[in-house]
């Protein structure tokens, strides 16, 4: 008998039909003599909802509060799917994050996970039921207040009790058939990957693919837990994630430039550190007042100083939610570092090419810019790894941009458009 943990996003469960459907589909896993363990996130839009709601309240809710409120959705869709199963004929026990076992740090809304210690979900497996349990939550290791993991973090969920419980196999499932080439919304002719590598998947995520979160892929490469995303709404084979192909891959050339996908993210702004004197340490003051502040940054950029003024320019990007706590800290900075100004741009959109063999395939990075080009988009940052070739854009030119890469790397499917059932694809 094989543990497998599946994961169903709000698309899955945003309503009664869709529990109901849900609630079929596990029963199905169990019948096939597996053990099972389901995370769920809360039912279609609930958590944007109670956001909404805490806005109207409160401007500035307090974490520790906010958190509390955020964790409702996820219960109320553990116990209804709980019901849907027992009304099958099936044992099903639903758990919370913190009954569950998922211990995390105390940083309120994006905690990060500490350790698992799923005795209560054991115990449940035991006794042949099925656990249904809370996804996005934990509970803080130190002051055992309640948590969220940031938006998505129902995938990391499903991946830290997958590898806590030795799982054969963390199942996500979306509203979506997989992971594809790119945003099937932006791209009708994107192509379905059937495999792909955990590094392949963790660029594409990171760069803003949303069918699964970077933190939860990154936890399963950290334990080798293959991943199956899958749609909630079809049979269809979906894509695996895993260190090794599942399947014959046929026959690949070593050095060949594999092109993964192509990925955008609309989520982030650019902050440009106008007239720093170009002299050692202000770099660093600049950026450990944007780590104290907690903010994360991702590509930054730093101009030639200008002999006659010894001065230089430094840009860099971040979320947009954290824009306005990255400009407060680095005011308090202006004076012990000397710079002159700072620009905020949150009208940016970020587009990556992601494949293996980029660095030993000048023809690549070419490629890529010659589709910009020939698309009229102008780039404003550039950043890359031996995996992946970020730019910065105006948001305005993003879909173009990606339709143009998609096309110009032959990534654009022969057959039907993909098919994307509702929601978000989360």
């Amino acid at each position: 008998m094989g543990l497998v943990v599946q994961k169903y996003g709000g698309s899955s469960v945003a309503d009664a039909e869709g529990i109901k459907r849900v609630a079929k589909r596990i029963v199905d896993a169990k019948k096939n003599g597996n053990q099972v363990v389901v995370v769920v996130s809360a039912m279609g839009d609930t958590t944007d909802e109670l956001i909404d709601l805490a806005g109207q309240v409160s401007p500035i809710p307090a974490g520790r509060e906010f958190d509390m409120l955020l964790t409702a959705g996820e219960r109320i869709s553990m116990a209804l799917l709980a019901m849907a199963i027992k009304n099958l004929g099936h044992e099903a026990q639903s758990f919370t994050g913190s009954q569950a076992g998922v211990i995390t740090d105390s940083v309120h809304n994006k905690a990060r996970i500490i350790d698992v210690t799923p005795g209560r979900i054991r115990t449940a497996l035991d006794e042949g039921n099925i656990a249904i349990v809370a996804g996005f939550q934990g509970v803080s290791q130190d002051k055992k207040d309640i948590t969220t993991l940031g938006r998505g973090g129902s995938d990391t969920t499903a991946v830290a009790l997958a590898a806590a419980l030795d799982a054969e196999v963390c199942e996500i499932y979306t509203d979506v058939d997989g992971v594809f080439t790119a945003d099937p919304r932006v791209v009708k002719k994107a192509r379905k990957i059937d495999w792909i590598s955990f590094e392949d998947m963790l660029e594409l995520a990171s760069s803003g693919s949303k069918v699964l979160l970077h933190r939860c892929v990154e936890y399963a490469r950290r334990y080798n837990i293959p991943i199956h995303v899958r749609s909630s709404f079809s049979g269809l084979q979906g894509t695996w994630v895993s260190n090794e192909p599942h399947f014959d891959q046929g026959d690949q050339k070593v050095e060949q430039a594999i092109i993964s996908g192509v990925a955008h993210d609309t989520s982030e702004a650019k902050i440009t550190v106008v007239g720093v004197p170009d002299k050692p340490g202000e770099a660093a003051n600049i950026f450990r007042a944007i780590a104290d502040s907690q903010v994360n940054i991702d590509m930054i950029v730093q101009n030639v100083s200008a002999a006659s003024t010894g001065l230089t320019d430094i840009s860099f990007t971040l979320p947009k939610t954290e824009g306005r706590k990255a400009i407060d800290a680095l005011e308090k900075t202006k004076t012990a570092v000397g710079f002159e100004s700072l620009r905020y741009d949150d009208q940016i959109a970020k587009i990556s090419l992601v494949g293996a063999g980029m660095k030993t395939n000048p023809g690549v990075t070419a490629g890529f810019f010659e589709a910009l080009s020939d698309a009229g988009v102008n780039i404003e940052l550039i950043s890359t790894s031996e995996i992946r070739i970020s730019v910065v854009t105006r948001a305005d030119d993003v879909n173009e941009a990606v339709r143009a890469v998609h096309t110009a790397f032959g990534l654009d499917s022969d057959s039907d458009e993909a098919v994307v059932y509702g929601g978000t694809g989360r």
